[in-house]
């Protein structure tokens, strides 16, 4: 089994039965990546903000050459170099990386930005240590769907919001939404927002019915498509620096 990170409210980890739909969630984006884009052909791929660990785990399975996960906390990144030893671990600031320039061809940065104090700060490094021609592949919660008052959010950003704030830097090449998918669905059509239910109570309060539906949520259960981004549970951009 997996070790885990305690729960602090500030990530998600597997492992964890009560979490295990937002770690979906969270993982579903990085199996979009490693499914739609061409990590097998690319070079140093930087996970800027990895947490855990397991999506730089996804990324280097899927057959990238390097993959190096950055973060600010030692205690994470003891643990990833503890459970994932394959990947390299830097500790940074992400408005400020160690990173000399083009040093990658893929940075990715899946539900970090809405952390971050200087979120264009963080844009503009992005496309420094990127490669002409490499990708930046970035996501984030929507800020007209996801529920107010997590306190380690700074600023959460809508799909306009969050357009604007790449195009100095970036070419935007997909603007995908993050959707439930026909499983998730059917259960809110019967029981109302599997997520309002989730943070109604405690999960030792949870019924047997959401019990159920959170312990079997996997990454298959969620869509990530063009269209309806106001609808979106979370967003999710690819771009090319533009070298502006």
């Amino acid at each position: 089994m997996t070790e885990t990170l305690p729960l602090t409210g500030e990530r998600t980890a597997p492992g964890i039965w009560h979490e295990n739909y937002w770690f979906a969630r969270h993982e579903a984006a990085y199996r979009w990546i490693t499914a739609q884009l061409p990590i097998e052909r690319t070079g140093r791929i930087l996970d800027a903000g990895c947490g855990e660990g397991y999506g730089a785990e996804l990324l280097r399975l899927a057959g990238a050459s390097s993959v190096t996960g950055l973060d600010y906390e030692d205690t994470t990144l003891r643990h990833v170099r503890r459970v994932y030893p394959q990947t390299n671990t830097v500790r940074g600031n992400l408005v400020q990386t160690p990173f000399a320039d083009d040093a990658f061809t893929m940075v990715t940065s899946l539900q970090t930005i809405e952390h971050l104090w200087e979120q264009p700060r963080f844009v503009s490094e992005c496309a420094r240590i990127l490669r002409p021609g490499g990708t930046l592949a970035v996501s984030t919660p929507n800020r007209l769907t996801f529920p107010s008052g997590n306190w380690y959010h700074t600023r959460e950003l809508t799909g306009a919001e969050f357009a604007e704030l790449l195009e100095p830097h970036f070419e935007i090449t997909y603007t995908l939404g993050l959707h439930h998918g026909v499983r998730l669905t059917s259960w809110e059509e019967r029981y109302g927002s599997c997520v309002d239910a989730q943070l109604a109570t405690g999960y030792a309060d949870w019924d047997d019915e959401l019990a159920d539906l959170v312990r079997g949520t996997t990454y298959t259960d969620f869509e990530i498509r063009p269209g309806d981004l106001d609808e979106s549970l979370d967003l999710l951009l690819v771009a090319t620096p533009t070298g502006g």
